[in-house]
């Protein structure tokens, strides 16, 4: 029994950040978990939830993976010997198989790399990635009107069960 409320209560806090305006511009294809490379005071950051994935993006250059613009702030207990930088370049950890399909997908076919969450697995920290293509103005209002019917049909079946 108690074996179980521990892992409903790790599963609650895995998630420290999502990138929903991702999900809002772009029309997401594949998705991929990667390890990030991080200093001390980025995870305890991670572990207060002080991140932020909005305007953050993937580049891929040499043969790695990078992520651009996360913004991890720093807590009020940091040790003043670091030089800190809440959005410098972190290098993404992935196999060499999903780096030569990334690079393949956004070199040819015209795909974007995106963040679109960071969590806890077990007790490191993961960002998912994801191949995105863009979304034009028409089909972010056709989501939309999508989103808006599925509420007013569940809510129409709830009545009707009544």
């Amino acid at each position: 029994m108690n074996k179980a409320k521990a892992k409903s209560r790790q599963n609650e806090n895995s998630t420290i950040a999502l990138n929903k305006k991702a999900k809002h511009d772009y029309f997401i294809e594949d998705r991929f978990e990667a390890g990030i490379a991080m200093q001390g005071w980025e995870v305890k950051s991670c572990r207060a939830g002080k991140v932020q994935l909005v305007d953050s993006y993937v580049i891929l250059k040499d043969g790695e993976a990078y992520l651009l613009g996360a913004l991890i702030t720093p807590l009020g207990t940091t040790s003043t010997h670091y030089v800190i930088d809440p959005r410098r370049t972190r290098k993404l950890l992935l196999n060499k198989r999903e780096l030569v399909r990334l690079f393949q997908s956004v070199q040819q076919k015209g795909y974007t790399c995106v963040c679109t969450a960071m969590y806890w697995k077990h007790h490191l920290v993961k960002c998912e990635i994801a191949l995105a293509k863009g979304k034009q103005d028409h089909d972010k209002r056709d989501t939309e009107k999508e989103r808006d019917w599925d509420r007013e049909k569940q809510r129409i079946v709830r009545q009707h069960n009544r």
